[in-house]
């Protein structure tokens, strides 16, 4: 049984264990009581499906009531298809909670990690789920490249992601798979206020080393134009030459 870091404990139930923040325990003893962290979502009447890598759920927490969005990992990239949902144990679910639990004492926004689940999937592999916080009235950077969306409104949501941007590049935050789905935009205090996503492929260098801003935005653009080529987005190559300049 791996170690949790402060403030955390596991739950068990048959062959299923999670790893909960101690004010979401019995949330997580209530939903493996159902099946995986994952099942419980999927089989709540009330969720709501979020697409993306996946369907995730997001849902209210079974005892809590705290609105939550509830994901089961999956791979990416060439070969997703053959690793699909596998995971070769501890499975990046512990690295995620940390991540999450980092970079919230760092000052960059992200949603807390509420707990993991993990599960076997034959002998050497694991299955893992992942239950955030939901950030209530947020949309990814992606839906602000919608034809329907203001020049005024993407202009806002660029310049909270160079926040957030320049938020990483203060402590040293490299995130390796940045792009338009993994930016979550949401309004606080009259301004949007940008999330970065998927902290489990994030890694923490030198703070203030332009080699990690220029990854981050390198990647991040990448996908914005690629999201503009094939997917029909809208923006202007100007509205980007503030986070290349920075």
């Amino acid at each position: 049984m791996e170690d949790v870091p402060a403030g955390c404990v596991h739950v068990a139930a048959g062959r299923r264990t999670a790893v909960a923040l101690e004010a979401y325990a019995d949330d997580a003893r209530a939903m493996l009581a159902r099946g995986s962290l994952y099942e419980a979502a999927s089989s709540d009447r009330a969720a709501r499906p979020l697409q993306g890598r996946g369907i995730a759920y997001a849902i209210a927490l079974p005892v809590s009531g705290t609105p939550a969005v509830v994901r089961h990992n999956r791979h990416g990239g060439l070969f997703a298809p053959v690793t699909r949902d596998l995971f070769l144990p501890p499975t990046r679910a512990p690295y995620e909670l940390r991540s999450a639990m980092r970079l919230a004492e760092l000052g960059v926004p992200t949603p807390p990690v509420l707990m993991y689940g993990v599960a076997p999937a034959g002998v050497a592999f694991r299955r893992a789920d992942v239950v955030t916080r939901e950030v209530e009235n947020a949309r990814d950077l992606s839906a602000y490249m919608s034809p329907a969306v203001s020049g005024a409104e993407r202009e806002a949501a660029w310049d909270a992601t160079r926040d957030l941007l320049a938020a990483m590049h203060a402590v040293g935050v490299r995130h390796h798979d940045l792009n338009v789905k993994n930016v979550l935009l949401a309004p606080a205090a009259g301004r949007l206020l940008a999330y970065v996503l998927d902290v489990d492929r994030v890694e923490f260098g030198r703070a203030a080393d332009m080699r990690l801003y220029a990854a981050n935005v390198a990647r991040l653009l990448r996908s914005a134009r690629k999201w503009r080529d094939e997917r029909g987005a809208t923006f202007d190559e100007r509205e980007l030459a503030p986070l290349v300049a920075a």
